[in-house]
């Protein structure tokens, strides 16, 4: 059964507390390889090792160094257990051509974000699921560019060019506004009627059992955790 969890509108811009380990596992500082675990509602969990505590549950570990951050799930929802490729080095960002989608695509997330009272790492988040950060991507069904816009949203956001990261971006943080206000700041919710569309969310009364959609959501607030445990860890060892 999958949670759903709600967002007050206010408190959208911290969102440091959304996501609780029961949801996702960290990929934070993880140097060896990593398993990759799917259940069976179609969320996958990331862990660098499993134990099994008893003949009914497992407990898997984001991280092989803390014992005391797992999730517990029941053996019997497992149904895949596929290894991880190792993460690629990270390249240097000194002397590096821009992405495709600019040198600025932080800038235009902060200022999309600001306007429209939502984290940046929450909306770079769905980017990294969307396009992986290609302003140029285009989806077997017709959506464009780095948030993936169809073209009758791309057309009611008014974006004329969805090729154009600015556009793009502002068009696709105005439509995930519009639904997290449509599902009252249900961030899971919203989410899942991004990738879905709000018709399937409505006709499901929640996030639909399409499996690709189920994962979708896993998979952005899986990023969005990782990349604020990124930042607070950043901003502890600059003190």
């Amino acid at each position: 059964m999958l949670v759903s969890y709600a967002v007050p509108r206010r408190l959208r811009q911290p969102l440091r507390t959304l996501l609780p380990l029961g949801l996702c596992c960290s990929l934070l500082g993880q140097a060896h390889a990593l398993d990759r675990v799917t259940l069976r509602n179609g969320f996958s969990y990331d862990c660098a090792r499993q134990e099994q505590v008893d003949s009914t549950h497992v407990r898997l570990y984001p991280s092989a160094s803390d014992p005391a951050n797992f999730v517990e799930v029941p053996a019997a929802e497992i149904v895949a257990v596929e290894p991880l490729p190792p993460p690629p080095p990270q390249p240097s960002t000194s002397g590096t051509a821009p992405t495709q989608a600019g040198p600025d695509l932080h800038t235009l997330l902060s200022h999309a974000g600001t306007t429209h009272n939502i984290d940046a790492e929450l909306l770079a988040s769905i980017v990294h699921a969307e396009s992986g950060g290609r302003a140029t991507a285009v989806s077997r069904t017709g959506a464009r560019g780095l948030m993936q816009l169809r073209p009758g949203t791309a057309q009611a956001m008014g974006v004329s060019d969805a090729f154009k990261p600015d556009q793009n971006i502002n068009g696709g943080t105005s439509y995930f506004d519009s639904l997290l206000t449509r599902y009252k700041d249900n961030l899971a919710l919203a989410l899942a009627a991004y990738n879905a569309g709000p018709g399937a969310v409505d006709r499901y009364h929640g996030i639909p059992p399409f499996r690709e959609t189920r994962a979708y959501v896993a998979r952005v607030m899986t990023e969005f955790k990782r990349r604020k445990q990124a930042l607070e860890h950043t901003l502890q060892a600059s003190r």
